[in-house]
């Protein structure tokens, strides 16, 4: 619960899970070009950064050892091993973005996205898995994109059986044919899920506004 009683909504953690290739980070991407407000949980990683990435925009690159201090420490809400790297999510700006009624956006698999929604934050957790058309699609993207080498892509193409089945444990699926079509559909979950109940402590003052008059008119 925010701290803050001039916070009119509780913010959203928006995990976004997919297969490599499915579109996930493309997806992440618009809908944060959508809504500037947005904060975006840049994770940590122990792989070597691509070309073009920066520490602290695309990731937060570190040791082996430097993230399992910050593990031991508590400071990731989340973390998991993926294709022999380490990713997580530090703790601290998430809590501060969520007390503060900001959405936080975050871009990981389904093991981090599991570790999430069982911590003491998955009651504002929503929840987006992404399926791409086919497989000889998700091939397809995988080898347009450039960025990894075969035994890579092979690697990804393997898990990807393993990543898909974990799809009945999001709250939406949405399979990704046409890019537009699910940024559209995107955008109205999340618009959506902004009005939930549970997303609104100011309603109860509201309510108990409304009541006030009943009893004025009275």
């Amino acid at each position: 619960m925010s701290n803050n009683p001039d916070v009119a909504r509780r913010g959203l953690l928006i995990i976004l899970s997919s297969p490599s290739g499915a579109g996930k980070s493309t997806l992440a991407a618009r809908l944060r070009a959508w809504d500037s407000t947005l904060n975006f949980s840049v994770s940590a990683t122990t792989r070597a950064p691509r070309p073009g990435e920066e520490h602290g925009r695309e990731y937060y690159f570190h040791s082996r050892e430097e993230f399992r201090d910050m593990v031991a420490k508590g400071d990731m809400l989340e973390h998991a091993e993926v294709f022999g790297n380490y990713y997580g999510s530090p703790k601290g700006p998430v809590e501060e973005a969520i007390n503060a009624g900001r959405d936080v956006l975050f871009d990981i698999d389904w093991q981090g996205g599991q570790q999430v929604r069982a911590s003491a934050l998955g009651k504002h957790v929503l929840s987006i898995f992404i399926l791409p058309p086919s497989i000889p699609e998700l091939e397809r993207r995988l080898y347009s994109r450039a960025q990894d080498s075969k035994e890579v892509i092979d690697g990804r193409m393997s898990k990807s059986r393993d990543e898909i089945s974990h799809w009945p444990e999001y709250d939406y699926v949405l399979v990704n044919e046409d890019l537009d079509e699910t940024e559209a559909r995107l955008k109205t979950i999340v618009a959506a899920e902004r009005l939930r109940l549970s997303q609104q402590p100011d309603l109860v003052n509201v309510v108990r506004g409304l009541n006030q008059e009943f009893e004025e008119r009275s």
